[in-house]
């Protein structure tokens, strides 16, 4: 792949121009995401055919909704520096392609234990999020990086909603066939592998590491690219220093985390509390995941707009006021007795919830850009530390609407905590520095076009 030195970040989102290396990075990462999401969570929806099968109880349930979002924390905190290293093309094939394998195999699983092992194997691929928002913070400019962020995760979160209305659908299509169910989830489930691997060939031949071409190459050339910390560990301790990371770890975890959490449970809620079958759950529980379409990126234009008059701060407040939404409105789908009601008080919960990972993920690239895939990781990985906190609670529990009340609690907490990010007057000017230049640079671009 050739280099252009001269190559910038890009200061606008032009969706349609698939030749500009940023909006090739745009597509395919938030597509690999989507693929991903759609694979992690594709047996949630069918969770009651395959409890029926395997026999399981609550307990055991409890315990693979737990794997299934365990080993993603790990995978989360190595991945970010993967790409300050090796670059995220490498680092997202890599994923996509070995990821795959355990996505083959759960549908040969013959028992709980080999059904919670693969689980917790499929559960690395939920990293993708992490290579996803470092592929587009490197790729685009200040002043648009936000709504990039967003868009790009919202897109991809949605798989996990689209998974929760389809791989039921394909579950009646292929019974309708005369598929015996035993054997239906089992087919059902290799649909989503053989996404995994395609899309894992076309992210390899399609994207570059960073707008200037591959860091490899210009490494070569002596030029410095991704981070210059000797080590992943290097990487993730610069980051792990700043107090900031860990308070949005905590923000991620109650939004993101709460997130991924429903995703697991939301289909078996409607069954069990609402007595909906099983295609009605899972359009019911789809609408949840699918608002990520566009509300992530509501949550990282909104952050983009106030930042323009209110700077860095003016992130934070966006930040704070979303996840009080959040944990207000989960309280309240907590309380829901009537199914109608439920539907629409968990999707303002959920315009919240994604507009929360938005407009976080939407201030990642500006704590600290000496580590920014340290960041992205630690952070990330907060998100599935919320999942894991959740599904313990929910098991110690066993009664969802105590746990969900509990968890909005627990959310309103963490909004709070937001609140006492501060950056330095310096860190402050320098930023706002680079987004004036950014938007100097669109308005001479747009002006060059004319």
């Amino acid at each position: 792949m050739s280099l252009d030195l001269s190559a910038k970040k890009a200061t606008s989102i032009k969706l349609f121009n698939f030749s500009a290396p940023a909006m090739r990075a745009f597509h395919m990462s938030w597509l690999a995401f989507f693929v991903c999401f759609f694979a992690w969570f594709a047996c949630a929806p069918l969770m009651p055919v395959i409890a029926g099968e395997f026999h399981l109880t609550k307990d055991q349930i409890a315990n693979i909704n737990i794997a299934a979002v365990a080993i993603t924390i790990l995978v989360r905190l190595i991945v970010g520096p993967l790409c300050d290293k090796y670059g995220p093309r490498k680092t997202y094939t890599t994923l996509l392609l070995l990821g795959s394998i355990p996505v083959f195999g759960v549908a040969s699983a013959n028992n709980y234990e080999s059904f919670l092992f693969l689980r917790l194997l499929i559960g690395a691929i939920g990293a993708s999020f992490v290579i996803t928002q470092y592929h587009t913070s490197i790729m685009f400019a200040p002043n648009v990086v936000g709504t990039a962020n967003a868009t790009s995760a919202g897109w991809g979160n949605a798989g996990g909603g689209a998974t929760q209305a389809l791989m039921p659908l394909l579950l009646s299509a292929l019974v309708m066939f005369g598929v015996e169910q035993a054997m239906g989830w089992r087919i059902a489930l290799i649909v989503p592998g053989v996404m995994m691997v395609i899309v894992g060939l076309l992210y390899w031949k399609f994207t570059q590491d960073c707008p200037q071409g591959d860091f490899k190459e210009l490494r070569a050339q002596g030029f410095a690219a991704g981070s210059d910390k000797k080590g992943g560990i290097a990487i993730l301790m610069h980051a792990a220093r700043n107090y900031r990371v860990w308070i949005l770890f905590c923000s991620y975890a109650a939004c993101f985390g709460i997130e991924i959490f429903m995703h697991n449970i939301i289909a078996m809620y409607y069954v069990e509390h609402f007595s909906f079958g099983l295609k009605e759950a899972g359009l019911a529980a789809g609408v949840f995941g699918l608002l990520a379409l566009f509300a992530r990126a509501l949550g990282g234009i909104l952050s983009d707009k106030v930042a323009l008059k209110k700077g860095l701060d003016g992130r934070t407040k966006v930040l704070f006021a979303l996840i009080l939404g959040e944990g207000l409105f989960l309280m309240l789908f907590s309380q829901m007795n009537g199914p109608v009601l439920a539907i629409l008080v968990m999707t303002v919960f959920a315009l919240f919830t994604h507009m929360a990972c938005g407009a976080t993920y939407a201030l990642v690239p500006f704590i600290d850009r000496e580590a920014l895939g340290g960041v992205a990781g630690i952070i990330g990985a907060g998100g599935n530390v919320g999942a894991v906190v959740a599904g313990f609670l929910l098991k110690g529990m066993l009664d969802i609407q105590t746990c969900l009340m509990v968890l909005g609690g627990l959310v309103v907490i963490a909004a709070s905590s937001v609140m006492l990010i501060r950056f330095s007057v310096e860190h402050k000017e320098k930023e706002q520095r680079l987004f004036e230049q950014a938007i100097l640079e669109r308005g001479s671009e747009q002006n060059s076009a004319a």
